[in-house]
């Protein structure tokens, strides 16, 4: 992995060097709202999972890994930069219902000089492309996919607009796309209930992957296949206290569940499904031994749409879930497999975090990145090498209702602080994974250091300031 100034990189994204074609595919699939205990390989014992069960055995299965953020929005722009929240512009979700008020939309917009991950590998002479889910830039904002990296998007630009599975559009390049649904009402971004279903997002997304891999398979290619499920539609949810939205409850539809925990265990269900479809589709073109496979989710489980996270331990027995930063909302699932470079069943427990994978793919894909990132290659530990460095803290800020901190040093200590003039609350996660136990007052020492980190790691925002609640900096 090669490092230089930001400039020089946004330079260099036009050559493509040699040997490109000796490079590994990579394909990152992000899951939305899918807890830490959602996967049969992580404890699930309700919801079929067959086929990311299958992923995990062939491959690597983490058991300590952290999403970006316990929200959407930061958690993929952590993702896509390799910069944690306390350096990036996008530090939350963001209002604004017009696609075209970019000072609206701006807290939630990557800035031009934020390199992706997609810009990067696109330098190494990767096609890439984005299907599902963005939620980072609108149509000419400077966060526009085909601006950010991507020879090819297809799905929801804005994250308001992904809350609906049956919308009258998606977004193909930078063109709307009609669809064979039908959304009442004048919301322009069509996230209410749908009157006529026909087309079913995920379903799009799953199918318009396969095609776009066999379309490019000559190539190195980068698939973010960033999938909508299983968020809720929260409007069908209030409408009819139903938002899991799905065609069929598959194997569930007997259950004596609520219907929303029905719905909740099809889209997971269905969702890998199409997985194991993918995974066919690479074994079939002779593409498993030199594709890399990411699974993760991009933040803790959800509880909305009528969804009920406790029903089936979505978060693995870990204190809170979505909109905490206990371990239930950023600790998330996360599953590597390379055959023939990954150690198949392998358990790992090394600490990293959604920032890692840029310089992790710098590494394997021998790509140029910038400087300055908050990101430790973990290919060492993909590959079964002993040299693998390690973060000496991560950081973590969150500001609906007031800003929340937490930073996690050695690996165990976990701190954090749930408004900017509460104490700091300590876990030892090596004997409290649950964080049920508050040992500040014992260890004053690790208080003060991680007090040192809630400080320093972060750098001033125009948008996202330490505020206590009653204060908001943004809308989540």
């Amino acid at each position: 992995m090669r490092f230089l100034p930001v400039a020089c990189a946004l330079a260099f994204l036009a050559l493509a060097p040699a040997g490109a074609a000796d490079k590994p595919n990579v394909i990152f699939i992000l899951a939305d709202d899918l807890g830490y205990g959602d996967l049969v390989c992580y404890g699930q014992r309700l919801i079929q999972t067959p086929n990311l069960d299958r992923l995990a055995v062939e491959g690597m299965r983490f058991t300590q890994f952290y999403a970006g953020s316990t929200v959407c929005a930061p958690s993929r722009a952590v993702l896509m930069t390799g910069r944690h929240v306390g350096h990036l512009s996008v530090r939350g979700n963001a209002g604004g219902k017009k696609l075209d008020d970019f000072a609206a939309l701006r807290p939630q917009t990557l800035r031009e000089d934020e390199l992706t991950i997609a810009q990067m590998l696109k330098g190494a002479g990767y096609a890439t492309a984005l299907i599902g889910k963005w939620g980072l830039g609108e149509i000419g904002s400077g966060g526009e996919p085909t601006r950010k990296g991507f020879d090819y998007f297809f799905g929801y630009l804005n994250q308001t607009h992904a809350h609906n599975y049956y919308p009258a559009w998606l977004t193909r390049g930078t063109e709307r796309v009609p669809l064979r649904n039908e959304v009442p009402g004048p919301d322009p971004f069509g996230s209410g209930v749908a009157t006529k279903k026909v087309d079913y997002s995920h379903d799009l997304f799953a199918a318009d992957a396969l095609k776009w891999i066999e379309t490019n398979q000559a190539a190195p290619f980068f698939l973010y296949l960033a999938l909508t499920t299983p968020h809720a539609n929260n409007e069908a949810g209030r409408a009819l206290k139903n938002g899991q939205e799905v065609p069929d409850l598959g194997p569930y539809a007997g259950m004596d569940w609520t219907e929303p925990n029905k719905g909740q265990a099809a889209m997971i269900t269905r969702m890998d499904a199409d997985i194991g479809r993918l995974l066919a589709l690479l074994q079939k073109l002779g593409l498993d031994e030199k594709t890399l496979v990411f699974f993760a989710s991009d933040n803790g489980p959800h509880q909305e749409g009528g969804n009920d996270p406790a029903f089936f331990k979505a978060n693995g027995g870990l204190r809170g879930i979505k909109r905490d930063l206990y371990e239930g909302g950023i600790r998330v699932p996360f599953i590597a497999r390379w055959p023939g470079k990954i150690a198949p069943g392998a358990t790992s427990a090394h600490v990293g975090y959604f920032g890692d994978v840029m310089a992790t793919l710098a590494e394997i894909t021998d790509a140029e990145t910038p400087a300055n990132l908050d990101s430790i290659s973990f290919a060492p530990t993909l590959l079964g090498q002993k040299d693998q460095r390690a973060h000496e803290f991560l950081y973590w800020e969150f500001h609906e209702g007031g800003t929340k901190q937490a930073a996690l040093f050695d690996g165990h200590w976990k701190g954090v602080r749930l408004r900017p003039s509460a104490a700091l609350q300590l876990f030892n996660l090596n004997t409290d994974l649950a964080e049920a136990h508050d040992v500040a007052g014992e260890h004053p020492e690790i208080v003060a250091r991680i007090e040192t980190y809630l400080r320093s790691a972060r750098s001033d925002s125009p948008d996202w300031h330490i505020r206590e609640p009653g204060a908001s900096a943004g809308k989540n």
